[in-house]
């Protein structure tokens, strides 16, 4: 199978069977695939999901000088927060889960690779809960652990796969969309997702998704061009499919 990401790994969660991998020991960057143990970090302190967070300059994307549309002044929930962050991959949303931390974003990077030690991800290191900093990294190998200790959280699973959310900015009532165009198509079963973008990271997804009935973990890192990662992601799918299909046939 030919995918256009420069490293991959496709695993069958049921058995810990791999079914395809392309350097699933390369140590890349992992762009806004850190969210997701943003995410984990945040809800394993346990906090007020109610508490209402606000956006401050100190949220602001000073790495990347990236444009939010959450604006200084913003005034939302700890769980709207962490839903934009992970469905539209809001830096600022991020950037403010870590800063409304206890001792604040430098104890919440911290947090960050305790857990991943604890996940026994010994080719990940985070920088920044965002993602938006190239030393934050990881290998397909990791990142499939990473995404099954993910999905037993009901909120990342909930949020990583809705399609579109409002919320008011000042006043404003804003729709955000999620970042994979997958989970708006409903011949997929997604589980969870998270896609990644930096210069230096390419274009990235990691998805659950059940296809032939059957939950895969899919990890996809350093695809270049605007389409490629849906393209491998599809790829994948048809593959699976017919290589299905194949064995059907061959076992009638």
């Amino acid at each position: 199978m030919a995918l256009k990401s420069s490293a991959a790994l496709v695993m069958d969660e049921a058995t810990g069977a791999v079914l395809f991998a392309k350097n699933p020991g390369a140590v890349l960057p992992i762009a806004s695939i850190s969210k997701l143990m943003t995410a984990m970090v945040m809800l394993d302190a346990k906090p007020d999901m109610n508490q209402v967070l606000t956006i401050t300059g100190d949220d602001v994307d000073k790495i990347r000088h990236s444009r939010s549309r959450l604006l200084v002044g913003t005034r939302l929930t700890r769980e709207d927060m962490l839903h934009l962050a992970l469905m539209s991959s809001e830096n600022r949303a991020a950037y403010a889960l870590s800063s409304n931390y206890p001792g604040g974003r430098p104890a919440f990077v911290a947090a960050m690779n305790r857990k991943a030690q604890e996940l026994g991800l010994t080719q990940t290191h985070f920088d920044d809960p965002t993602g938006l900093t190239a030393t934050d990294v990881s290998s397909p190998r990791d990142l499939v652990k990473m995404v099954i200790a993910a999905q037993k959280y009901p909120l990342i699973h909930k949020f990583t796969t809705s399609a579109e959310y409002e919320v008011s900015v000042l006043g404003h009532p804003t729709i955000f969309h999620n970042t994979n165009s997958l989970v708006r198509n409903s011949s997929w079963d997604i589980g969870l997702s998270k896609t990644g973008f930096i210069n230096e990271a390419g274009k990235c997804l990691v998805m659950q998704a059940r296809l032939n009935k059957k939950p895969l973990i899919i990890v996809l890192l350093d695809s270049y061009g605007r389409m490629t990662r849906v393209g491998d992601a599809i790829r994948i799918r048809r593959w699976v499919e017919s290589a299905s299909v194949a064995q059907r046939l061959a076992a009638g």
